[in-house]
């Protein structure tokens, strides 16, 4: 497989892995969460680190994810006290685990190529730097293989919980009378959003993850409200975002992570633009029928 093949993939599953969950947290208003948690997993990444002293070791993935799900239930034990109202209790955690992470990494690692700048915005070009060999044929990025099993893991996870997931999104107090067990499905959810974010956090760092988790699912927000067919066009989304921004990325010798970002970006503009046109027309058709 070359290089460029490698990378697109990549960039196609990378986003596929991150835009689906984030249907159902845009869908429960824990987008911001999303921002929380990819800054809160750094430290984890670290300290899992230092136990290990790999960069390959699943242990930094359990740890950060572990690590991001403190960041959700430390939120809501603090908005439970009544004492912090609205985002305050995320403005309390995930700045001081985000600051604890930098200080460690340019404490600790600064001689090696786990930086800022890969914490920040990711390098995806260096994440499918390292093939996947075998009997001397190269099957693509090694990356590739782990964010296809975290894409696989959340496909089965969404397809086998979907009712449950369906009912606890938008009506949490009736799956609760019925006898679903809301809290721990929601902790299960919220780890394997941290578990994603950790993965993507080599090639989309703790910025620009929170991007490919939540603008393809507000995008098609704006055209469809049922949960089946949100699902799917936030997956074509997904795929059109990270090719084009793959593709602008190679014309313009740009960062593969940053264009793609853009990409969806710029799709949603287009998206909002068209919906708000089209409303602005319809009562004029609605008149002229009339």
């Amino acid at each position: 497989m070359s290089f460029l093949l490698g990378v697109a993939l990549l960039a196609v599953v990378t986003a596929l892995a991150c835009a689906i969950p984030g249907v159902y947290l845009l869908l429960r208003r824990d987008a911001m969460m999303t921002e929380a948690v990819s800054h809160a997993v750094l430290p984890g990444i670290v300290v899992g680190l230092l136990i290990a002293g790999d960069l390959d070791s699943p242990l930094l993935i359990l740890a950060a994810a572990l690590t991001g799900l403190l960041v959700v239930i430390g939120t809501e034990y603090l908005h439970n006290t009544g004492l912090l109202e609205g985002d305050a209790p995320l403005g309390l955690i995930f700045p001081a685990l985000f600051s604890i992470g930098i200080i460690l990494v340019s404490q600790r690692f600064s001689n090696v190529h786990l930086d800022e700048h890969v914490v920040l915005v990711g390098d995806l070009n260096l994440a499918a730097f390292i093939h996947l060999e075998l009997a001397g044929l190269s099957l693509g990025p090694r990356y590739l293989y782990v964010m296809l099993a975290i894409l696989l893991v959340n496909l089965a996870f969404i397809w086998r919980f979907y009712k449950e997931l369906e009912l606890t999104t938008f009506d949490p107090t009736l799956a609760e009378l019925l006898g679903f067990r809301v809290r721990p499905l929601h902790y299960a959810f919220m780890f394997l959003v941290s578990v994603t974010i950790t993965a993507a956090f080599y090639a989309a760092g703790s910025i620009l993850s929170v991007a490919l988790m939540i603008v393809p699912a507000a995008t098609a927000r704006l055209v469809t409200k049922r949960l089946v067919h949100l699902l799917a066009l936030t997956a074509v989304i997904a795929v059109l975002g990270a090719v084009a921004g793959f593709a602008a990325a190679y014309a313009l010798d740009a960062a593969t992570s940053g264009m793609m970002a853009f990409s969806f970006g710029l799709i949603f503009v287009l998206v909002f633009a068209g919906e708000r046109a089209w409303a602005a027309l319809r009562p004029r058709r609605a008149s002229r029928v009339g």
